[in-house]
């Protein structure tokens, strides 16, 4: 409770006094004698009116003495004070017991008023307990001590009564408060100054994030002046902290003014997710879109050409979108998406989606195509077809209809071919009529020449006619 004392004295020789059960080892001292406080300064008067000059002048950390003679050089054993004041800090103050035991007179002061009088000479050990409230603040403690006659003896102690029925005053707040944020570790350090109450239990250190209240529950309880929260996370967010004192009662002090960090940003954003491809052919290239990131000031775009291959950033966004212009028509790309923050932490990379350009670029008409009619009806032959993705022919074939001067040829699907085949029989009745025919490239991505343009290259056959003059009998 009390602290162990410290002595400030002129002299230097060292008196040993023999108290109740242990050994006392004092130093006199002048009138310029200071105990630091809680230490009390004891002196010694050679009389019981505590008059004249001490005899001598000390420091006692505990009031607890039991002399059987002369208490020191120069003093009597019978009729002779002891007088014992210290001025202390009482914090917030609240119910405290002064409690004093001994022989022969004993009075007890608190701010110059008389709270114990036990004055009488005493063959026998007299004892009394007080209670009281001591305010906030500053007080001074006194005890006047004679002995008459016989054995001396003397006990004082005041202590904080802890019960929650009894002290409902609430400690004050810690003072001196300050943080450290070391942005190396992402680690805050807190400290503030030790509390003044006698009956402080310890301190509480509450967090909250920013635009947040502090919550019911402490970030942490601890008995030291410092606390380092290691559990802070590393994000860019600002957090404040707040220290509260609490009692032994359960009382727990106001807070201490918010001590704000702003910590480091070690956390990548989320991973984008929903992306999908769609064709920007006339814009040119493929657009890649996703949904957008909390957090994110911007993305980056990788490619690659399969999709267990190696990605190669292509580009970066700060929208939730890109269009890689760089795309090629009729060839498949594999992308992947990631998100940074605007410390440049880097999210991982999305799944993988797949997309191509569509082509929207028929092959080249069909060149060198004739048509020889035969028993069987045509012999057709036609040019290879330079286009790189050719993926078929089809055959066509009709006839004429219409006037003379405006005949259109009526055409029909007659054959799908492979892209490697130029030549087809095309089989019929022969029976002398003029047909039309031609035939049409199509490409890996069924862009056909005659449905796009509408212009085939159209050669016109007459079949032989192998029809009978007479009917067959």
């Amino acid at each position: 409770m009390i602290q162990a004392r410290r002595m400030t004295v002129a002299a230097a020789t060292v008196v040993v006094l023999a108290t109740a059960g242990t050994l006392l080892t004092a130093l006199p001292a002048s009138a310029a004698t200071t105990c630091t406080s809680p230490v009390f300064k004891r002196q010694f008067f050679a009389n019981t009116s505590f008059s004249g000059t001490p005899k001598k002048t000390d420091c006692d950390n505990v009031i607890d003495q039991n002399w059987s003679g002369a208490p020191a050089t120069g003093l009597p054993k019978d009729n002779f004070g002891v007088r014992y004041a210290v001025t202390r800090d009482f914090g917030s103050g609240g119910p405290f017991a002064l409690a004093v035991s001994g022989l022969d007179g004993i009075r007890v002061y608190v701010d110059g008023v008389r709270k114990i009088d036990l004055w009488k000479n005493t063959s026998t050990t007299v004892s009394k307990t007080v209670n009281l409230t001591i305010p906030s603040g500053k007080h001074t403690l006194r005890v006047d001590y004679v002995n008459w006659t016989g054995s001396a003896r003397i006990k004082f102690g005041y202590t904080p009564r802890t019960s929650a029925t009894v002290d409902t005053v609430k400690p004050l707040a810690p003072t001196g408060a300050s943080v450290s944020y070391d942005k190396a570790t992402g680690k805050a350090k807190l400290t503030w100054a030790k509390n003044r109450e006698m009956d402080l239990a310890g301190y509480r250190v509450y967090r909250r994030a920013k635009g947040s209240p502090f919550g019911a529950e402490p970030l942490a309880t601890t008995t030291s002046t410092t606390y380092t929260d290691s559990t802070l996370p590393v994000t860019g967010a600002a957090y404040y902290y707040e220290v509260r004192a609490y009692d032994k009662a359960g009382n727990s002090s106001s807070g201490t003014a918010d001590l704000g960090v702003t910590t480091v940003d070690r956390t990548a954003p989320a991973v984008p997710v929903g992306l999908d491809i769609t064709d920007a052919s006339e814009e040119g290239g493929l657009r890649i879109g996703w949904s957008a990131v909390e957090g994110a000031a911007s993305y980056r775009v990788y490619r690659a050409a399969t999709e267990n291959g190696t990605y190669t950033r292509v580009g970066a966004t700060d929208q939730p979108s890109y269009q890689d212009a760089s795309a090629q028509v009729g060839t498949s790309y594999y992308y992947r998406v990631s998100a940074l923050d605007a410390a440049g932490n880097e999210s991982a990379r999305s799944v993988i989606v797949k997309g191509a350009r569509r082509d929207e670029t028929p092959p080249p008409a069909v060149t060198g195509l004739t048509a020889t009619p035969t028993e069987y009806g045509f012999a057709l032959r036609w040019d290879p077809n330079p286009a790189h993705d050719l993926f078929r022919y089809v055959v066509y074939a009709g006839e004429f209809v219409g006037d003379p001067e405006e005949r259109v040829c009526y055409v029909h699907e007659v054959e799908w071919l492979g892209a490697d085949t130029t030549s087809y029989d095309y089989t019929t009745v022969p029976d002398g009529e003029e047909r039309c025919l031609f035939v049409d490239a199509v490409d890996s991505s069924w862009n056909s020449h005659y449905r796009w343009t509408r212009s085939p290259n159209i050669v016109t056959a007459t079949e032989l006619d192998t029809a009978p003059s007479e009917p067959t009998a």
